[in-house]
C-alpha cells in the first residue's frame, strides 16, 4: 500500500481556481458562509447557519481549541532594511507551547527570516509603545539552515510574558495567497469563536464559520461537542512542488489531547464522529495511530512522534478505534497524566483507511495541496464533483471562504 501512495500523482489533485474565487476578507456574519453538502452522493447548497439541518443526530463535533499568535514581527537595522521574522515553533521548554508563551526574560523561536540576506550580524530591536506600557524586544540570530533560523528574543521589563510581547508587537500571520497584510477586525476574525490555547501560524479555518450562537443552537438539537489542540504551522500552506506524494516531506505539528477527550471518543466510537476542520481530523486520525505505536514498543515514558508513512505499513491485523485510543488512556493513567502530547507528520493521502472519523467539516482548499489529498482519502474522487459544483454557483474558496459538510 505505501508504493501506492507514494506514486500518487499530485497534478490528479489539480484544478483551476481563478483569484477571484479566493475570498480575500470574510463575511459580515461567520455563519452566513454557504454550505456545500455532499451526503451519501448527493450534493446540495444552504448556508452553515442551516447546517444543524444536516447533522447526524448522533454526531459528535470535534474542535481544534488553538489560537492564532501575532507571529510576524517587523524590525528594521539602523541601514534602513526592513528584516520580518515569522515565528514557527518554540525551542525554549522542549517545545512546550504554553511555557514558551508564559516564559519572561528571553524566549528561543525557530523561525522563517524575510529578507534574510541584509541581516549578516547583530542584534535587532524594536521599541514598542502600548497604552498600558512601553517596551523594547530584541532578536539574535543563534543559527541558520536552509529551512529556518534560530532566534534568540529577550525584552525590556523583563517581566512582561512572550504572549504579552507577541500581542503588543506581532501582526496576524494572514495566508500568503490573501496578497494583503493583516488590519486590525483580522485580529478578531482570523480566530475562532472557542479558541484558547496559543500557537498556531494559521488558524483552523471550518471553525471560523461557528458563532456562540450557533453552538449553543446545535448542543440544544443534541449535538454534542468535543475539543482538541493542533498548532498548526506554516508548512500547512506549503503546496506539494514534486511530481508525486512520495518525494513530499508532510510537516509536523504539535497535538495536545486532555484524557477526557481520550474517554469521551473511546465511549463514543460508534457515533458519528465529525472533525470540524482538517487540523481537527490530523489530530484524531493521529490519536489511532499514536495508541498503536504504543502497543507495538511499548508504553514507556517518551515523546512520541507519528512519521507520514507509519500507517500506510503493511500489517495482519489492526486495532480497534477503542482498543488503540485505551492504549493511550492507560498510558495516561500509568504516568499520572492529565492530557497527551505528541507531534505528527501524519498523512491522509487516497488508500488511507480513516479509523475515528466519520464525516468533515471543511473549506475548499488549495489544488495540489495536501489538505485535498486528505478529502479525497474520505470521499474519494466525488471532491471533484463538489469542486466544480462550488465553482459553478459561486462559493468562494480557501481560508476566508465557504464551508463543506463531507458525509461518505
Amino acid at each position: 500500500m505505501i508504493d501506492e501512495v507514494r506514486n500518487i500523482s499530485i497534478e490528479d489533485y489539480n484544478y483551476p481556481l481563478p483569484d477571484e474565487r479566493i475570498a480575500k476578507y470574510p463575511l459580515p456574519e461567520r455563519d452566513a458562509s454557504k454550505l456545500l453538502v455532499l451526503n451519501h452522493g448527493e450534493i446540495q447548497s444552504s448556508h452553515f447557519k442551516n447546517i444543524c439541518d444536516f447533522l447526524p443526530k448522533d454526531s459528535l463535533l470535534v474542535f481544534n481549541e488553538t489560537k492564532v499568535v501575532r507571529a510576524r514581527l517587523q524590525f528594521v537595522k539602523d541601514s534602513g532594511a526592513a528584516i520580518e521574522i515569522f515565528c514557527l515553533e518554540p525551542i525554549s521548554y522542549n517545545g512546550d507551547y504554553q511555557l514558551a508563551f508564559g516564559s519572561t526574560t528571553s524566549s528561543t523561536w525557530r523561525c522563517l527570516v524575510g529578507n534574510s540576506r541584509r541581516w549578516k550580524s547583530g542584534v535587532l530591536s524594536l521599541n514598542i509603545k502600548t497604552k498600558d506600557y512601553d517596551f523594547v524586544l530584541y532578536a539574535e540570530r543563534e543559527d541558520k539552515n536552509d529551512s529556518y533560523s534560530v532566534i534568540k528574543f529577550s525584552w525590556e521589563p523583563s517581566y512582561l510574558s512572550f504572549a504579552e510581547v507577541l500581542e503588543a508587537a506581532g501582526e496576524i500571520p494572514l495566508p500568503p495567497y490573501l496578497h494583503r497584510e493583516a488590519e486590525l477586525s483580522d485580529r478578531e476574525r482570523y480566530q475562532t469563536v472557542f479558541a484558547k490555547y496559543e500557537g498556531s501560524v494559521a488558524a483552523p479555518t471550518a471553525g471560523l464559520h461557528f458563532t456562540k450562537e450557533l453552538i449553543n443552537k446545535l448542543r440544544n438539537n443534541d449535538i454534542a461537542f468535543e475539543e482538541v489542540t493542533l498548532h498548526v504551522g506554516a508548512g500547512t500552506f506549503r503546496p506539494v512542488s514534486s511530481e508525486t506524494i512520495g518525494e513530499h516531506e508532510m510537516h509536523s505539528e504539535t497535538i495536545v489531547v486532555k484524557k477526557s477527550c481520550v474517554e469521551n471518543l473511546i465511549n463514543n466510537c460508534s457515533k458519528t464522529i465529525i472533525p470540524v476542520g482538517t487540523t481537527s481530523m490530523r489530530t484524531i486520525e493521529s490519536l489511532y495511530w499514536l495508541g498503536l505505536m504504543l502497543m507495538e514498543g511499548g508504553d514507556e515514558k517518551r515523546q512520541l512522534h507519528l512519521d507520514q508513512w507509519f500507517p500506510y505499513k503493511e500489517r495482519d491485523i489492526l486495532p480497534s478505534a477503542e482498543e488503540s485510543l485505551s492504549s493511550i488512556l492507560r498510558y495516561l493513567e500509568k504516568y499520572d497524566m492529565r492530557e497527551f502530547q505528541a507531534s505528527t507528520a501524519l498523512m491522509i493521502a487516497p488508500s488511507y483507511k480513516i479509523k475515528i472519523a466519520k464525516a468533515l467539516i471543511t473549506n475548499f482548499h488549495q489544488p495540489k495541496s495536501t489538505l485535498l489529498l486528505l478529502v479525497s482519502a474520505l470521499i474519494g474522487n466525488r471532491w471533484k464533483e463538489a469542486y466544480q459544483y462550488a465553482l459553478d454557483n459561486d462559493f468562494r474558496f480557501l481560508s476566508y471562504g465557504d464551508s463543506c459538510l463531507f458525509i461518505p
